[in-house]
């Protein structure tokens, strides 16, 4: 049928071929108009698949141009196969891989189309809430004081949850302004400090009576030692979050304030929802760091408040809190004791104590610390005694170091009745003992007086034995107080305050005068500790020689006159314990009999034990003045000399020009002589003053002072007059003698 439709191009007509079109085979057959036809309706069939030849590409259809080619010119594609091989070889992949990277750079179909629907719930979901946050932001409520007064009522009334919620996030919203700008989301403000204000003291005075009465829980009786916790109530579990959100505000306001007053408030509240923090132990470990940071750098007050909040904690939940806040407390401790002062110094004597008090709580803790920490006080010694220089010395012979002794034979000597403890009394002891001997020469003599202290301490507190006295003794041996003083100071040395000695101190007489106070107040004190025992005479007898030794080489009369006191009571007390022995009926061997026999003497009271009791007060007081700054020439009334300015004496001098020469000559005389006697009466004050200060002269010199000084008293006296009298014999020889109650009180120095 193909062939017969075809014809050739020369036998068609004009009008044929307009119609018949240009589509022939090379035999020339051309097609009817019903093939035509047929042709123009496959044609249109055909147009939808138009566009995916579009997409095929150039290269696609440069391929099929050249598979035309082969049919249309077989010899001109012959020709490219012999010569150019790879242009009719040629592949699309490349170019279609490109095409197919830039579609996916302009767009790429999703996996799945319920996953994009998903995708645009989420995004709207996210908005939705986006939008409510900014507008519960821009809906935020300012707090008024009528807020807070209808708050009170409800309160008063009936407490709800609701109403709880309300005031915890107004709570929640006046302590984020402590903190200044803030992300949190609140849904009241505060703006005026006056409503800040009445709304802290409403919530610090009321919520603990609230949540008492919303959790329905019974208050304690006085005699009752166990704490109700909140987490007991059936309630506890509906207002916890309220709860737990309301006492993390309390803690944060804690730590931002810094009044002192307010801290005081704060910290009472505090310690009346200790039961709350218990039962949530995050919100109890950030409240014991920061009552350990108010207990070791606050005021008085603020300290005392921070303990007792502390105690309560550690006392009712030890296992969790307890170690962890005395190593908390140890550490503030340590770091609030580098430097000392007379201000500082009761500070650090509160620390001790409280300190002391919460190692008392459990002993098996304790015992744990102080090993470990008396172990690191004996390494630091060791390290000192072997490298011997001057930083390893260093890392001894500070406040830090001796405070941390000080600690620790108070908390043995507190907690003594205890086998667990016990066995850290000698190492302890050892240590310091090793302290005192690390460096022992005179400039270091405060740091050895300190370490005595505490070892006396330590034996008074837990009767046990500790040879202090020779490291006293030693003092008086090695120290001249014959020795003049190259220097006078009118203050005193605090040896409270001090550990070293600079060499200008050694010159001083002070420090002599200063010294000597403190041996002989710490040789009384440790024979105070022992005046009771039964072997009190054989202790004293080696001290009772070396104080002997030391009065008869010393000349220095006050010196002298504290040691003979502190001998003559020593002989005392050995005299009255011998006597108490010699009635005794048991033997030596009796330890039951012998300690029985102690604490009869110790009812009893021995004469030492006597004499220190008011000694004590005494010294307790000069103590107190001393530290409180006030110096002690404060006490002497000295007399004030007025002298004539010169301005003064001019116009007098004019006034009287017109008086007769011998008159004037008589005058001035006279002024000369008073000038003279007023001199020799500061002459005198001086002397007597020079005498007080320097009492290392001998006797013989200050009773030839105080006759020149009596001498000087009777020159104004005897120029007062104008024409003086001649003395006679007898007035002149009482003159001569002096005043005999101050020669006697001399005579008795001298024998002193």
């Amino acid at each position: 049928m193909a062939g017969k439709n075809k014809r050739k191009l020369g036998d068609l007509s004009v009008d044929e071929f307009l119609t018949s079109g240009f589509d022939f085979e090379e035999d020339g057959d051309s097609h009817d108009e019903d093939e035509s036809t047929q042709q123009e309706s496959k044609i249109k069939k055909s147009a939808p698949p138009k566009k995916s030849v579009k997409k095929q590409g150039k290269a696609s259809e440069h391929k099929d141009q050249l598979s035309e080619l082969k049919c249309k010119d077989p010899e001109f594609f012959k020709f490219l196969e012999d010569n150019d091989q790879t242009l009719l070889n040629f592949e699309d992949s490349d170019s279609d891989d490109a095409e197919d990277e830039e579609e996916r750079m302009y767009h790429k179909l999703p996996s799945q189309l319920e996953d994009a629907n998903y995708d645009d719930s989420e995004e709207k979901e996210t908005d939705k809430k986006n939008v409510k946050k900014t507008k519960k932001s821009n809906e935020t409520i300012k707090v008024t004081e009528a807020m807070i007064e209808n708050w009170r009522t409800g309160l008063t009334k009936e407490p709800t949850s609701r109403l709880f919620r309300d005031i915890t996030q107004a709570f929640k919203a006046a302590v984020a302004t402590t903190k200044g700008e803030s992300d949190e989301q609140c849904r009241y403000t505060i703006s005026e400090s006056t409503v800040f204000n009445s709304l802290i003291l409403f919530c610090i005075k009321e919520m603990h009576a609230v949540l008492n009465r919303m959790l329905n829980l019974r208050t304690p009786e006085k005699d009752h030692k166990k704490l109700i916790l909140p987490s007991s109530s059936p309630r506890w579990h509906k207002h916890q979050i309220d709860i737990k959100m309301y006492i993390a505000g309390v803690v944060q306001l804690l730590s931002s304030l810094t009044q002192s007053t307010v801290i005081d408030a704060v910290l009472r509240h505090a310690h009346q929802m200790v039961p709350f923090y218990l039962c949530l132990p995050k919100q109890c470990r950030i409240l014991v760091k920061n009552l350990i940071r108010h207990w070791s750098t606050g005021e008085e007050t603020v300290r005392v408040l921070a303990f007792l909040s502390l105690n309560k904690i550690c006392r009712h939940k030890p296992e969790s809190h307890l170690n962890n806040a005395l190593k908390q407390m140890y550490i503030a401790y340590v770091k609030n004791c580098k430097f000392t002062s007379p201000n500082a110094l009761p500070m650090i004597s509160f620390m001790q104590r409280t300190l002391t008090e919460m190692y008392s709580l459990e002993t098996q803790v304790s015992y744990q610390q102080a090993f470990i920490y008396i172990r690191q006080l004996a390494i630091h010694l060791r390290s000192a005694m072997n490298m011997k220089k001057k930083d390893t010395y260093q890392s001894v012979y500070n406040w830090q170091y001796v405070h941390c002794l000080h600690l620790w034979c108070r908390v043995l000597s507190t907690i003594h009745p205890s086998e667990v403890l016990e066995p850290l009394i000698y190492p302890l002891c050892q240590v310091i003992i090793g302290c005192i001997k690390l460096v022992p020469i005179s400039r270091y003599y405060p740091l050895r007086l300190h370490c005595t202290r505490a070892l006396i301490l330590l034996s008074a507190n837990t009767k046990t034995f500790v040879p202090v006295l020779p490291f006293l003794v030693e003092i008086l041996q090695q120290e001249d107080f014959n020795k003049k003083p190259g220097r006078i100071s009118l203050k005193p040395i605090n040896f409270a305050v001090i550990l070293k000695l600079s060499k200008i101190n050694l010159q001083e007489k002070a420090y002599k005068d200063g010294l000597l106070e403190q041996l002989y107040d710490l040789i009384l004190e440790y024979f105070h500790t022992q005046a009771c025992s039964i072997g009190f005479p054989e202790l004293a007898l080696p001290t009772i020689i070396q104080l002997k030794a030391f009065l008869k080489e010393c000349k220095v009369a006050n010196y002298c006159k504290q040691m003979r006191q502190l001998l003559e009571k020593i002989k005392e007390n050995c005299n009255y314990i011998t006597g108490r022995r010699q009635k005794a009926v048991f033997g030596v061997s009796d330890t039951e009999a012998v300690v029985a026999w102690e604490k009869q003497v110790a009812e009893e009271g021995t004469p030492l034990t006597k004499y220190f009791s008011q000694w004590k007060k005494l010294r307790e007081r000069q103590i107190q003045l001393e530290i409180s700054g006030k110096d002690r020439m404060e006490d002497l009334n000295l007399p004030e000399i007025k002298r004539k300015k010169a301005e003064e004496k001019k116009l007098a001098q004019k006034e009287f020009k017109g008086l007769l020469e011998s008159d004037s000559e008589d005058d001035s005389n006279e002024d000369l002589f008073k000038s003279k006697g007023e001199r020799a009466d500061s002459g005198d004050d001086e002397g007597l003053e020079d005498l007080s200060d320097l009492s290392d002269e001998d006797d013989d010199d200050a009773s030839e002072e105080i006759d020149d000084s009596d001498e000087d008293h009777k020159k104004p006296s005897s120029s007062k007059g104008k024409a003086p009298r001649k003395m006679l014999s007898t007035e002149l020889y009482q003159v001569a003698q002096g005043d005999d109650d101050m020669v006697e009180d001399l005579e008795l120095s001298d024998q002193d």
